[in-house]
């Protein structure tokens, strides 16, 4: 646990109450691909950030519109101009374990035993149908059981505090806090956007499901004016499979494309996104000029209101490898002419 920098005791700096723990857990499920969550907490709400080799980027924000109530109380600098580093480089910023964090939140059973484990069938044409988030008879909405989440943390070098409250009993867990990392974010050129895409995110879901049964290594997405319009195509050891998109509402809602754009990516981390996908209501699909594809996934929360999940990917550099191998072939061809001669 951290302990640079701690704050005496007194109140917290943050205090958040939700009523329903499962909302938070369906949401944060989503980007459960690394061990550590970095967590941000502002006025606004609180910024769920996960990366893999910085590459691959995850983020969930919490509006504090999705709690009953949100309180924080943010450093300021103080009267005199003193300070001035504690108010800047110290706000709430923290990194918990993500394991500890989902199980935490389902300690009452707090998800629908169709989603309470982490692995997930990949193949599962029906799931993708039927809103995972959609209540039903047994549901904790629908029994009356949401339970209370309560949300606090005092400062530097406090654990990151959640207390569950259901019927008459009530658990507090105490998450040990690390000292954040600094990983730059995956820069995504929103003046320079070649691609843009919305659609339903199930649509999304089926066809990787369909790709994924090639056991592929690279996904490719196209994206041209004319037909096929919108194209993911799967390459793999086993062969290679591709779904094509027809332009029209039915499909793509918003279809944004004014020359061909091309990029490769790793299919292991867009299958990273698979959770979202099954989650969310809508999907938007964007790529800028520099190949960096951005995932923005809409999520239906319980009482009308509406999250995002956000995914980066860096894009798949093909040309390396055919660099390497026509280097390989030159050094193999000019042993070949030497022992000729």
């Amino acid at each position: 646990m951290s302990t640079a920098g701690e704050v005496g005791p007194g109140p917290p700096i943050f205090k958040a109450v939700s009523s329903s723990a499962r909302q938070l857990f369906q949401l944060l499920n989503c980007i459960r691909f690394a061990p550590k969550v970095q967590i941000a907490i502002s006025n606004e709400g609180l910024r769920f950030s996960v990366e893999e080799s910085r590459v691959l980027q995850g983020v969930v924000f919490l509006d504090k519109a999705l709690f009953t109530s949100y309180n924080c109380i943010l450093p300021v600098a103080a009267a005199d101009g003193e300070d001035l580093e504690f108010s800047t480089a110290d706000l709430p910023n923290f990194q918990i374990s993500l394991s500890a964090l989902l199980e935490t939140l389902q300690i009452f059973g707090a998800v629908d035993a169709s989603s309470a484990r982490f692995s997930k069938p990949d193949n599962d044409g029906y799931g993708s149908n039927i809103r995972r988030d959609r209540s039903n008879a047994f549901s904790n909405q629908a029994l009356g059981m949401a339970g209370i989440c309560r949300l606090s943390y005092a400062g530097n070098g406090s654990p990151f505090s959640i207390i569950l409250e259901e019927a008459s009993v009530t658990t507090t867990c105490n998450l040990n806090t690390y000292e954040p990392e600094s990983p730059e974010e995956i820069p995504f050129q929103r003046d320079a956007i070649q691609v843009k895409i919305i659609m339903q995110s199930r649509w999304l879901f089926d066809a990787i499901s369909e790709l994924s049964s090639t056991t592929p290594t690279r996904l490719d997405i196209a994206a041209v004016p004319n037909a096929p319009f919108f194209s993911l195509s799967a390459v793999g050891h086993l062969g290679s499979a591709s779904v094509d998109f027809t332009k029209g509402r039915d499909l793509l809602e918003t279809f944004t494309v004014s020359e061909r754009w091309s990029q490769s990516y790793k299919f292991e981390m867009i299958k990273a996104a698979g959770d979202a996908m099954r989650l969310a209501s809508k999907v938007s699909v964007r790529g800028d000029e520099q190949g960096v594809l951005s995932l923005q996934f809409m999520v239906e929360i319980e009482g009308g209101g509406v999250s995002f999940v956000d995914f980066r990917f860096v894009p798949f550099l093909i040309e390396d490898e055919v660099d390497d191998d026509s280097q390989e072939g030159s050094e193999d061809g000019n042993d070949d002419v030497e022992a000729e001669a």
